[in-house]
């Protein structure tokens, strides 16, 4: 039997968490088969099985989809963490720069980067959606490309120009292009590819 499961919500993601009339409660209920009883004014949410729950992980999806919208995802965006492949990963600013407003302020202006630039790179050369909010940085995704991207925000904390972090994005998502030519052809790894254009 799956227990009730308890997490806490920024109490500004509360609304988001609900919905205009309840809209988005009843849809992560009806989407992951379970309960839930969220109090607004503490931004406790307990997760509850439903007794026809047939996805074991339904209570654990749950907990995900909750904790990305408090992350600052959209509903939208954090429903995809209902299917099996899909992954959120949050990263705790305080980790690596400690307790200093400048320095949180900082490098969170450098992930963003000027008009969103280092952000949409990210999102893009690592296939993955991402929100910075509050202390964190939030990633969504299927488990290499979290990583990936994860590796480049880490890279920026630790003092990685953008030239640098982009390179490292650019490199890693040829040689996913690539893994993903060689399946489609079925070459193994160890054969090379060769274009050759003869002369008729």
């Amino acid at each position: 039997m799956v227990s009730t499961n308890y997490l806490k919500i920024p109490q500004k993601r509360i609304g988001v968490l609900i919905g205009s009339n309840g809209e988005i409660k009843r849809k992560i209920e009806n989407l992951t088969q379970t309960i839930l009883d969220i109090d607004s004014s503490e931004g406790t949410i307990a997760i509850s099985p439903k007794e026809d729950m047939e996805d074991p992980l339904g209570v654990w999806k749950t907990n995900k989809i909750i904790k990305a919208i408090g992350r600052g995802f959209s509903p939208e965006l954090s429903f995809k963490l209902n299917e099996d492949d899909i992954y959120l990963e949050v990263i705790k600013l305080s980790d690596y720069l400690g307790k200093s407003k400048k320095a949180l302020s900082r490098y969170k202006g450098r992930i963003i980067g000027r008009d969103g630039k280092t952000r949409d790179t990210i999102i893009k050369m690592g296939e993955v959606s991402l929100v910075v909010y509050g202390k964190t940085v939030s990633i969504i995704g299927t488990i290499e490309n979290v990583l990936i991207a994860k590796e480049a925000v880490e890279m920026i904390l630790n003092g990685s120009r953008h030239k640098s972090v982009y390179s490292f994005l650019e490199h890693k998502h040829q040689d996913k292009k690539l893994k993903e030519f060689r399946n489609v052809v079925g070459l193994d790894k160890e054969e090379k590819i060769e274009f050759r254009t003869d002369n008729i």
